[in-house]
C-alpha cells in the first residue's frame, strides 16, 4: 500500500504542472502572434523600401530649388579636379566657362590648379554647371 505522503505529493505535483502549463500556453499563443506580426511588418518594410529605392531612380535628377537647398546646407564640395572635368565633359575653354560662371578665365585656370579656391557665393554656379549638358552649354554661350 503506497504512502499518503507519497501520493498526495505526486497529486501536486501533477496539479501544479497543469496549472503552470495553462499559464504558460497563453504566453505561447501571445508569442506566436507578435511573431507572426512582426514578419508581417518586415515584409512591409521591405516592400516599402522597394517602392522608395524605385520613385528615387525615377525621380531622377534634383530640381533647381533642392539643389540650391543643399547648397545652403553646405552640402556642396568644391574639387578643382572636379571642375576641370566639367569644363572639359562640355567642351568649353576656360574662357567659356569663365563666362557662364560669371568670373575671368584666369579665375577658371586657378581654380582648376588648385592654387586659389571659389567663393561660396560662386558655389551656386559652380553646382549649376555640372547639370549643364553641350547643348546648354552652347545655347547659353550663345545667348
Amino acid at each position: 500500500m503506497p504512502n499518503i505522503a507519497s501520493v498526495l505529493k505526486e497529486e501536486i505535483a501533477r496539479v501544479s504542472r497543469k496549472e503552470a502549463r495553462a499559464e504558460t500556453q497563453q504566453l505561447k499563443k501571445s508569442s506566436a502572434h507578435f511573431r507572426s506580426d512582426i514578419a508581417a511588418l518586415k515584409r512591409r518594410i521591405a516592400a516599402l523600401e522597394q517602392l522608395v529605392g524605385r520613385l528615387g531612380k525615377a525621380a531622377g535628377k534634383k530640381p533647381a530649388e533642392a539643389l540650391s537647398d543643399d547648397l545652403a546646407a553646405g552640402s556642396f564640395r568644391f574639387s578643382a579636379s572636379g571642375l576641370l572635368a566639367q569644363r572639359k565633359r562640355l567642351g568649353l575653354s576656360a574662357a567659356e566657362a569663365g563666362l557662364l560662371l560669371g568670373v575671368s578665365d584666369q579665375s577658371v585656370y586657378k581654380w582648376e590648379n588648385g592654387k586659389t579656391r571659389p567663393r561660396a557665393s560662386q558655389f551656386p554656379a559652380i553646382a549649376a554647371l555640372r547639370s549643364l549638358s553641350k547643348k546648354q552649354a552652347a545655347a547659353r554661350l550663345d545667348a
